[in-house]
């Protein structure tokens, strides 16, 4: 099988990809799903359970002590990793599902009123609309949609018009919710621009980067968004642990999310007082196991180098676009522009549904997605109910892209012929 180099130098440390499917060799293409785990993070659990294991910040002894080191630097190392310049502004959370549901109800909800709006795009991962919408229909306040370029099949689609959100940009406006990349159409988004023509209004913005962290440079502070969120798993991470950055004036206007242990300052008989944040929205004993094994992730991505992965991932693209202009009965959805997306690609074969797609493609050792990828308010713009996504990671290798390309002749054979 043909190899890239840095996909060759990385592979061994990924043991599911010794796994064999079907007699073929594994060709996982599902990472905008979840990631593959390095030998080193599942080290890191087995290490933190084995010799480590303790309660944080409720005992004096050794392993408490420990414990609660190993959570705190891991605080510390993610905000490093995405540029904040204070650990105390990194709130964890179970995924980026949760992330955006904490700032919906401790910021929006009680922000909100009626006649306000919430800036969302049609892009956008359920996980960053359905907390929004709870959020309006609690308050009286509107979501409005803005729109991506519309032309299927163009060069340009799969864009954000950004001369329509300066129209959209109103005093009504309270937040503007965008993803960093799309989960479906690979769109990379200019975030800075997003942020700087909010913030000329006044308007905060949350990002949803769960697609873009593994895939290139976060910087919050040169961003200068207002909250950002992301999921560990989608960065060779452990699930269960997600990752909430927030101002901290935005902090300081947050209401806590949960009550009970380990968010409180004092509890008397008919009222509480508080702790700081980031205490203050992490109630209940925390997913330190979980930290440590993000903060191993995180390390592993930036010894590799998140600017050779952001390269190795866009040479694996722009050969699967050469491919699929090889082919008149594909439909691939999203900018055809390298520059305008990353490793994400979502397409239809004519003709055949896509979970028929993606059942023959595992036939033959390919993991892929079929579905709507939590995303019907883009698919139904598309103009399609589902589709197959495939998507790249830091041990994908060309050989794997050529071998699905060919694997759909198998699927025109059954379902076409």
């Amino acid at each position: 099988m043909q190899q890239h180099p840095l996909a060759s130098k990385v592979r061994g440390d990924f043991p599911i990809l010794k796994r064999e499917i079907n007699d073929f060799p594994l060709a996982y293409l599902d990472n905008a799903a979840t990631t593959q785990k390095p030998q080193c993070v599942i080290d890191s659990l087995l290490d933190f359970y084995s010799t480590h294991n303790s309660n944080v910040s409720r005992g004096v002894y050794t392993l408490a002590e420990e414990a609660t080191e190993i959570y705190e630097e891991g605080r510390e190392s993610i905000a490093k990793f995405i540029g904040a310049t204070d650990y105390g502004n990194i709130i964890f959370t179970r995924g980026t599902t949760e992330s955006i549901n904490l700032v919906a109800s401790a910021w929006a909800q009680h922000i909100l009123k009626t006649g306000d709006q919430i800036i969302v795009t049609e892009m956008e991962h359920h996980s960053n609309l359905v907390p929004w919408q709870m959020a309006a229909q609690a308050s009286g306040a509107e979501l409005v949609y803005w729109p991506i370029t519309p032309e299927a099949g163009s060069a340009g689609v799969g864009l954000l018009e950004f001369e329509k959100l300066e129209d959209l940009l109103t005093d009504s406006v309270k937040l503007l919710a965008v993803t960093a990349v799309s989960n479906v159409l690979g769109t990379v988004n200019h975030i800075a621009k997003i942020v700087e023509m909010a913030h000329k209004r006044g308007i905060p913005v949350l990002v949803d980067a769960a697609q873009a962290v593994a895939r290139m440079p976060i910087d919050v502070t040169g961003w200068d968004c207002d909250f950002l969120a992301f999921s560990g798993h989608k960065v060779y991470g452990p699930t269960g642990i997600g990752v909430l950055y927030a101002k901290k004036e935005r902090l300081d206007e947050m209401l806590p999310f949960q009550g009970g242990g380990g968010m409180i300052r004092q509890v008397g008989r008919q009222s509480s007082t508080w702790a700081d944040s980031p205490q203050k929205f992490e109630a209940g004993t925390p997913p330190v196991a979980e930290v440590y094994g993000l903060a191993a992730a995180l390390k592993y991505v930036s010894d590799v180098g998140i600017f050779e992965i952001q390269k190795h991932e866009k040479e694996l693209t722009a050969h699967a676009l050469n491919r699929f202009a090889e082919f008149t009965d594909l439909e691939l959805y999203g900018p055809q522009d390298i520059c305008d997306r990353t490793g994400v690609l979502s397409f239809n074969l004519r003709n055949v549904h896509p979970h028929d797609v993606a059942q023959v493609l595992d036939e033959g050792g390919i993991a892929v997605r079929a579905g709507h990828h939590c995303t019907q308010i883009l698919h139904e713009r598309l103009g399609v109910a589902a589709s197959v996504r495939m998507s790249f990671g830091i041990y994908n290798e060309v050989s794997e892209i050529d071998h699905l390309f060919s694997t759909l002749d198998r699927a025109r054979d059954i379902f076409l012929d």
